[in-house]
């Protein structure tokens, strides 16, 4: 039996296809489209995911959408009939497109499946999931547990922002709520949008600023924005925000609260920036350390499973884990809206036709490689015809040519297999560097990545070395937990560079591994496992072999504003139009000096055009 889930319409459009429980394929329609965050119909990651299962529409048993569209339609309606007049604008603004499309979704996904099918209109069983329900059936049914807690935290989706869940084999029961406008995620949205950064894809840079700065706003928020309880229920006062009825997150009261205006975007950032970003992300944690209390009192279970967008908090996710409030946690590695297509499939599997759980062993993400992958044929083909300049190498010479280029010092784009779902790049579309370098992380972030300079990159370890380099042995193979690097590992600071504050910290080697540790010593660590991905962790024991060290610098494979990479003509597109040197994409090794010059240029002011 095939069940297809499908997120979109909003942000993060998403497919998913499960077979019998198992889940087959998934990915995210920006990732085909090339724009950013796609809220579209995912029709390319559709028919992606009916191709790896090899059927098409009239082989799929049931459609599975993420969440209840006249449930969203009555919250914001709702909204806007209490704060009236003060909504009118919105209001006015959203209403046409509800009218005419959002309202009556159940038809217009039959018409887009209709078209995937080759007919007028798809005919067969179309189901609705409520949102937070999807979030937890995505955290739950893939994780190793037989039964867990299930935390989800985002904006909201229909009218829930925070739920608490029960899981039990093949069951799942959502037990407590907070609901709209109460929203934890809204709130650190709130704070991304005020530092000058854009809302529903900047959180994670406020995340990454958040080390830089002290938390000396962090009592204000408490005192003033959020009214948070010892059992992690909170309310969130109005006053200070415009999200349910204008066009900002912030208000002018929160303006005035903070002292100043919002940062206009591409400003440069100041040490007030970094002080509200590390605010935030402290009154954040403490409402998530909270939250895991009451749910671990309130379920008596010893997991605890985590999806929804705030669940991508890696630092609070790290705090969670060190302050051992569960004996383990597990963290759906597409938490955001993306993630909601594999939980909407898996929620009907489960509870709607009663079906039992398979074994998971670690979990039932297959490492989140779930994407296209290509024969080396096909590559092959799509490379010649974009003009590149390849050697096809051996299993063995690729790997020792790519640590060649990595030892001496140039950042390799690294192509292989099945793409993961998920934010992350997780060795499958990713840029790899040597975690030794004390350039490494400012060369990759303005000559490669095109983006600000602070922001870190995580470290990539054979999951057998993990613990010998971070304060964590424990499986984090989505890049999902922070730990910190190992005293041992560290290096003495000097009195001058120990003085340094802010943005000034940046440039300071605090390590053996400086272009992966934080300046508060963290790192976003990531293991690679054998049995999910075996070249990348062969390329790591092979960089171990040759210079001690099991570490290599991992970050997504694409620039600033760009998806990242699917295909081959997408990855030598991106190492065209950028300083990586190396790109191996299967069994084919480009150098950039090997490529035609002109060709070199005409990609170079492609990048610089977009």
């Amino acid at each position: 039996m095939r069940i297809l889930g499908i997120s979109a319409f909003y942000h993060d459009s998403a497919a998913a296809l499960i077979e019998n429980g198992h889940i087959v394929a998934a990915a995210q329609e920006e990732r085909f489209t090339r724009k950013k965050h796609d809220a579209s119909f995912p029709a390319n990651a559709l028919a992606y995911c009916l191709a790896e299962a090899g059927c098409g529409m009239a082989g799929v048993d049931h459609v599975v959408f993420y969440d209840k569209p006249f449930l969203k339609f009555e919250r914001l309606l709702e909204t806007y009939l209490a704060t009236s007049p003060r909504g009118f604008r919105s209001f006015r603004m959203a209403m046409p497109l509800w009218i005419k499309e959002k309202l009556f979704q159940k038809n217009l996904l039959r018409k887009h499946l209709g078209k995937l099918a080759g007919s007028k209109e798809w005919s067969g069983s179309l189901l609705f999931s409520e949102h937070h329900l999807a979030h937890a059936a995505s955290a739950f049914f893939p994780s190793p547990f037989a039964s867990a807690a299930v935390l989800t935290m985002d904006g909201v989706g229909e009218w829930c922002t925070t739920s608490l869940g029960l899981g039990r084999g093949n069951s799942l029961e959502i037990i407590k709520e907070i609901r709209f406008p109460h929203s934890l995620g809204l709130l650190y949205s709130a704070f991304t949008y005020y530092t000058g950064f854009k809302v529903n894809s900047g959180e994670y840079k406020v995340m990454g600023l958040a080390p830089y700065g002290r938390p000396r706003f962090a009592q204000t928020i408490l005192d003033n924005l959020i009214d948070l309880k010892d059992d992690g229920s909170f309310r969130v006062d109005q006053r200070y925000f415009d999200y349910c009825t204008g066009l900002t997150m912030t208000s002018p009261a929160f303006h005035r609260l903070f002292g100043a205006e919002p940062r206009k975007p591409e400003t440069p950032l100041t040490q007030r920036e970094m002080d509200l970003a590390a605010s935030i992300q402290a009154v954040t944690e403490e409402v998530v350390l909270k939250l895991a209390r009451f749910a671990r009192q309130e379920t008596g279970e010893r997991h605890l499973c985590l999806a929804g967008g705030v669940a991508l908090n890696c630092v609070a996710n790290g705090k969670l884990l060190k302050n051992r409030i569960f004996d383990d946690i597990w963290i759906q590695p597409a938490a955001g809206d993306a993630g909601g297509a594999v939980g909407a499939a898996l929620a009907a599997w489960h509870g709607h036709l009663g079906k039992g759980r398979l074994a998971n062993g670690r979990d039932g993400m297959a490492g989140a490689y779930l994407g296209p992958a290509y024969g080396q044929g096909e590559i092959e083909r799509r490379l010649a015809a974009a003009g590149a300049v390849y050697k096809v190498l051996s299993d063995s010479e690729i790997i020792a040519d790519t640590v060649e280029g990595l030892v001496q010092g140039k950042a390799v784009g690294w192509m292989q297999g099945r793409m993961e779902f998920g934010p992350r790049a997780l060795g499958g579309r990713s840029i790899l560097g040597d975690p030794r370098s004390p350039t490494m992380q400012k060369t990759l972030n303005l000559k490669v990545k095109y983006r600000e300079s602070f922001r870190p990159f995580a470290p990539s370890v054979r999951r057998e070395d993990v613990a010998e380099w971070f304060d964590i042995d424990t499986d984090s193979p989505y890049m999902l937990l922070v730990g910190d690097v190992l005293d041992r590992r560290r290096l003495p600071l000097g009195p001058d560079e120990g003085a340094l504050f802010g943005i000034d910290r940046l440039n300071v080697p605090r390590s053996e591994i400086p272009a992966v540790t934080h300046v508060d010593y963290s790192a976003r660590v990531q293991t690679v496992h054998h049995d999910t991905n075996p070249r990348y962790w062969e390329l790591l024991s092979a960089f171990k072999e040759r210079t001690g060290c099991p570490v290599l610098v991992n970050t997504s494979f694409n620039v600033r504003g760009e998806p990242i990479v699917c295909t081959p003509e997408d990855a030598f597109r991106c190492f065209m139009g950028t300083e990586i040197e190396c790109l191996v994409v299967g069994n084919c090794f480009l150098r950039k000096e090997d490529q035609p010059s002109a060709l070199r240029q005409d990609y170079k002011e492609c990048f610089e055009l977009d």
